[in-house]
């Protein structure tokens, strides 16, 4: 499915192809949470990273890249190797890249403007990390994860019948 998305202030706009365009996964990590998700939690798509053209405000796209605690050494921390692209002049979370991963790339779905489906569930993601004034949906259709969930966008996506290749 063609993604087309933008900033709030309408600086950035970008398109991409996106075989797994479901917004089911919410990710209640504080990273996710802080920097794109004022429900508690952000909504990740995933995209083929070779289809993202940036249509315009390339020159307003700004990086990120989140501090992580070591779990090893407590109270030290280093910079992820995510790159998480935001409109500098609004600040809008626009999409999240990796080089460890380098055919994806993570749209923000608060960023597209295009239609997306509806899901017919909803994963909750990293609830160890969620902020205390959240409540997370609970009964049929909610599927909850102390941390990484089971499957991947892909792997949820082809269980639905989702996949759009």
């Amino acid at each position: 499915m063609k993604l087309d998305g933008s900033c709030r202030c309408g600086a950035v706009k970008f398109s991409l192809n996106s075989p797994t365009p479901v917004p089911f996964m919410y990710c209640y990590c504080s990273i996710c949470r802080k920097s794109a998700g004022g429900g508690g939690y952000a909504i990740n798509l995933g995209g083929d990273a070779d289809t993202l053209v940036v249509l315009q405000g390339k020159e307003e796209i700004a990086t990120w890249r989140a501090p992580m605690q070591d779990p090893e050494h407590p109270g030290e921390t280093s910079l992820g190797t995510s790159h998480r692209r935001f409109c500098a002049k609004c600040g809008s979370a626009l999409w999240a890249e990796d080089p460890a991963w380098p055919d994806l790339v993570h749209p923000f779905a608060s960023a597209i403007d295009t239609p997306l489906p509806v899901p017919p569930e909803r994963v909750h993601i990293m609830l160890d990390f969620k902020a205390p004034w959240v409540t997370v949906p609970s009964g049929p259709g909610e599927v909850h994860f102390a941390r990484y969930p089971d499957l991947s966008l892909e792997d949820w996506h082809r269980r639905h019948g989702l996949l759009d290749r």
